[in-house]
């Protein structure tokens, strides 16, 4: 019991601290829009790095991929590590860069925003929201889950895990209505440079009671050969390049870090935080997922429906640094879950709400205190219907992110089309954004496939197409609709080809 309450503790000493730096960023937030979602676009190149950073450390970093690597090698590493961070830092300045001209002078704050006045489409502007909150509701979820398990795992059962959870959701709602992004921006700085120093301290920890880099290496060499061979373990080189490309797009269309692109203070930062990533990335991800792949080499005992990160940590350090660990994972669910949910009320008051209610984009006083409460609402309500479906969810940390991924990266190749190529139509884009979203939900919803046996459709749909994932040939699918339908179609009367002109602000 004491080591229970130490543990539990530490974890709440960091939500107090969180708190209080949501509070201060409350007292110093503007009451607008344009504050509160984006900091009034004057975030600099530190902070913009780490709150990119740790709104993109989720469960998944501290606890799926380590127990992918703890399962099957630690080639994950090509994935997230070395792939996947330097594709991102490409799409982050091919795309953020162009994003962050367009949303300088016109004041957009969420992607579509962008889109509907790019192509003269509230309809647009209703189903990439629409898309973006489906997609970002499995991946809230999965930081959810992973929180309750983080709980269950460190208090050895003592707090089940609905308790931690349930616990984490209310914190995650209270911080958000709180602090906005200036808050979330701060405090993910603060997580992000915690999470990095704590990661590598492990790792020097656990190295050095078993001998070394070389001796964990070795006895995994001697239990695991194929682990430490390159294409040994259980990926192909179809799954290990689908997987990256799918991760990279699908981040780039995340909502919470999709609206970063807008953030940034001037060019300078964008090219400062772009060229930094994929080292940022390595620091992090190496040391995470080997510690998970040592583990298979230590015999080190996982708990069914536990993670190898705490179970390697509890073996090899003590009780007080597992909690710090432990803190830390639940710092990155945390700035993950906060950030998805400040951006998932962006989307919903102002592309779901305003265009429904027939409000315009301009507002007054009124207007704006309503927007705010709708806003507020729309988080609770979103908050706890992830937090319902994470205590009877059935998939792996695994499956539900590359999933969620997956969905976000079908956006990407219509969306970079719309921002760069002056032919992209209307009809291009909704055949383009629907059909790969069809096309990839009927691969990993099994209702879609019952719904169309029912209607007289047979749906037998392969799970990979000559080794590659079905995300990825739907990014192709997308490609290939966007581009066809745009050149066998005219522009609509209201599309607005001029709004992507944005040469006079491209200085600091």
């Amino acid at each position: 019991m004491a080591d229970t309450g130490l543990q539990l503790g530490i974890v709440g000493a960091y939500m107090i601290i969180a708190l209080a730096v949501g509070a201060v960023a409350y007292r110093l937030t503007d009451r607008t829009a344009e504050d509160y979602y984006l900091a009034s676009r004057t975030l600099g190149t530190v902070v913009l790095l780490f709150t990119t950073f740790a709104t993109l450390l989720s469960a998944f970093t501290f606890f799926g991929g380590p127990n992918l690597a703890f399962s099957a090698g630690p080639e994950w590493i090509l994935v997230m590590g070395l792939m996947d961070g330097i594709i991102f830092a490409v799409l982050w300045y091919v795309l953020g860069y162009k994003q962050w001209l367009v949303g300088k002078r016109h004041g957009y704050v969420t992607l579509g925003e962008m889109l509907g006045d790019r192509f003269g489409s509230t309809a647009l502007r209703v189903v990439v929201a629409g898309v973006s909150l489906v997609w970002l509701f499995p991946y809230v979820m999965l930081q959810q889950k992973g929180a309750g398990q983080a709980i269950v795992g460190l208090t050895n059962g003592a707090v089940p895990f609905w308790v931690g959870a349930g616990g984490i959701t209310l914190f995650m709602i209270a911080y958000v209505a709180l602090s906005g992004m200036r808050g979330v921006a701060w405090t993910d700085t603060l997580q992000g440079l915690f999470m990095l120093s704590l990661i590598w301290v492990a790792v020097a920890w656990v190295l050095s009671a078993v001998g070394g880099a070389s001796e964990a290496t070795a006895l995994l060499a001697s239990k695991e050969p194929a682990f430490v061979g390159l294409g040994g373990g259980l990926y192909t080189p179809q799954y290990i390049i689908s997987t990256a490309v799918s991760i990279a797009f699908g981040v780039t269309m995340f909502p919470q870090i999709n609206q970063r692109f807008f953030a940034a203070g001037s060019k300078k930062v964008l090219k400062r935080t772009f060229a930094l990533w994929p080292v940022l990335v390595l620091l992090l991800f190496v040391p995470a997922f080997m510690l998970g792949a040592w583990a298979a080499g230590l015999g080190v005992t996982v708990p069914e429906g536990g993670n190898v990160i705490p179970a390697l940590l509890g073996e090899y350090t003590p009780t007080w640094f597992t909690a710090l660990v432990i803190a830390g994972a639940m710092a990155a669910m945390m700035s993950s879950s906060d950030s998805m949910l400040l951006s998932g009320s962006s989307y919903l008051t102002r592309d779901l709400y305003r265009p429904l209610t027939g409000r315009s984009n301009a507002s007054d006083e009124a207007t704006d205190r309503r927007e705010a409460l709708v806003a507020r609402l729309g988080v609770i309500v979103f908050a706890t219907l992830s937090f319902i479906a994470s205590l009877y969810s059935p998939g792996t940390l695994v499956q539900i992110g590359e999933t969620a991924f997956s969905g976000f990266a079908q956006l990407t190749l219509p969306v970079a089309l719309a921002l760069y190529w002056q032919g992209t139509t209307r009809t291009g884009m909704y055949a383009g954004v629907i059909g790969s979203q069809v096309f990839y939900g009927l691969h990993v919803f099994p209702v879609l496939s019952t719904l169309g046996g029912l209607v007289g459709i047979s749906v037998g749909l392969p799970t990979a197409y000559l080794g590659w994932t079905p995300g990825i040939v739907g990014i192709l699918v997308g490609l290939v609709l966007t581009v066809g339908v745009s050149l066998v179609t005219a522009p609509a009367a209201t599309e607005n080809h001029t709004v992507y002109a944005v040469s006079g602000v491209e200085s600091d």
